[in-house]
């Protein structure tokens, strides 16, 4: 079983969908999309990606990436 990474799709058209993109090319991932993630708060003041049900947030879409690959190194699956 993967990591599962899940984005709301407001949040994707707020920026995060070069993150998405991203991730969802790495196999080791399973990168979902959905309508909404009830972050709301967090959807319109940041780019965030709920990681195995914690909150990863990034300032830019590589911020992003780089933050949840940190997150999954320094909390293995």
């Amino acid at each position: 079983m993967n990591p599962i990474v899940e984005f709301c799709v407001n949040n994707l058209a707020s920026g995060a969908d070069a993150a998405f993109a991203k991730l969802d090319a790495d196999d080791s991932l399973d990168v979902i999309e959905y309508d909404c993630l009830t972050y709301c708060d967090l959807c319109a003041t940041s780019l965030f990606a709920l990681v195995d049900g914690e909150v990863v947030r990034g300032e830019t879409p590589d911020e992003l990436v780089a933050n949840i690959y940190t997150f999954l190194e320094e909390n293995p699956f």
